[in-house]
């Protein structure tokens, strides 16, 4: 069937006629440019659906937010159903006393794509796209092992940053050296609690915390904890791959700003979607914030596994971080950061910028 704006509501309304959910004025507006987006949607964000002269159909969330494209009618009306859905499903957790919307949202969705088509119903289950395998049910404490710094974290406590390094035979020390950790208290395993010991009289503690970081190894990734490094002493990606790192992971919370970021680099290339650094706020429960059957459609699957397994934690970050720990296995030794006994060092070059 070729593509087109008619042939579209024409499947749509013959899957409408016999639903009892859809019909057919939550089909969305077509276009033939991105560039139409505002004068159809404003600032809504609603699905808005382009079509291109090859036949191919690129949803949209916003104008500069492409998250799918395809030439396959089932994966368009999917897509549609999707949204019709989560609409339907935000309403009906907002009228239902007692259950909020963090709650009820993900599985009332993929409850109301059941009724429309099983197929569906599962495919929304398994967060990605027809073909890929489904994230692992997690079976264990979501707060654990990375989750549970994100309440501190947001407000940049204890440090804006978390970098993580992973490589055959790269180790903490290495990284910390190489973005210029003191060399002195490295190789005497000096510790966070060590530093505070060393506080100098006088001098605000914000200054002391400024020019220290922390440092150490968990899950396989050696990690970084830090404010900013001084002007300068950033490795590139070519010192990184000399030193053994294959793959990087750097979070930062702006809090002043609200942004919180993610980005994450493989053999020195960064896993994207071409549209800069992702932002954290980016992420919907219940709605993948990912291009589907992109790069980092790995991580779509697993938000979705961890909005199904963990209903009940109702922070969007919590989710996200917990997530990214089963995608990724990045971890963060708990009981040592909260007790001071994570490693830990001054910047060997004084001073303090942009990191």
């Amino acid at each position: 069937m070729r593509t087109t704006e008619r042939a579209l509501r024409r499947a749509w309304h013959t899957m409408t006629a016999g639903s009892d959910l859809l019909d057919d004025i939550m089909f969305p507006p077509v276009g033939t440019s991105a560039d139409q987006y505002t004068r159809s949607r404003g600032d809504s964000g609603g699905l808005f659906l382009v079509l291109d002269e090859d036949g191919t159909v690129r949803g949209l969330r916003g104008p500069h937010w492409e998250f799918f494209a395809t030439r396959d009618h089932d994966q368009v009306l999917y897509f549609v159903a999707e949204q019709a859905v989560r609409d339907l499903a935000e309403h009906i957790v907002a009228h239902s006393p007692g259950r909020g919307p963090a709650v009820n949202l993900v599985t009332g969705q993929a409850e109301l794509l059941d009724r429309i088509n099983p197929a569906w119903g599962s495919r929304f289950r398994d967060g990605g796209m027809d073909g890929t395998d489904p994230a692992r049910p997690c079976g264990r404490d979501p707060l654990e092992r990375f989750a549970w710094i994100v309440g501190e974290w947001r407000d940049q406590n204890p440090y804006t940053t978390l970098a993580f390094f992973r490589g055959a035979d790269v180790g903490a020390e290495q990284v910390a050296l190489l973005h210029g950790a003191d060399p002195a208290q490295v190789a005497a395993g000096t510790r966070l609690s060590d530093l505070h010991d060393m506080d100098e009289p006088g001098r605000e503690y914000g200054d002391q915390v400024w020019q220290t970081f922390c440092f150490g190894e968990s899950g396989g990734w050696a990690f970084l904890m830090y404010h900013e490094i001084p002007p300068g002493s950033r490795p590139d990606s070519a010192a990184l791959a000399r030193l053994g790192v294959t793959e990087t992971v750097r979070l930062t919370a702006t809090s002043a700003k609200g942004l919180y970021t993610f980005t994450y680099t493989r053999e020195g290339g960064r896993i994207d979607e071409g549209r800069g650094t992702p932002e954290l706020l980016g992420y919907e429960r219940g709605r993948a914030p990912y291009y589907r059957g992109g790069q980092l459609d790995f991580l779509n699957r697993a938000l979705r596994r961890a909005e199904l397994d963990h209903p009940y934690l109702v922070d969007d970050f919590e989710l996200y971080f917990h997530a990214l720990e089963v995608s990724l296995g990045l971890q963060l030794p708990r009981q040592d950061i909260r007790d001071g006994k994570v490693r830990a060092a001054r910047w060997a070059r004084g001073g303090s910028g942009q990191g």
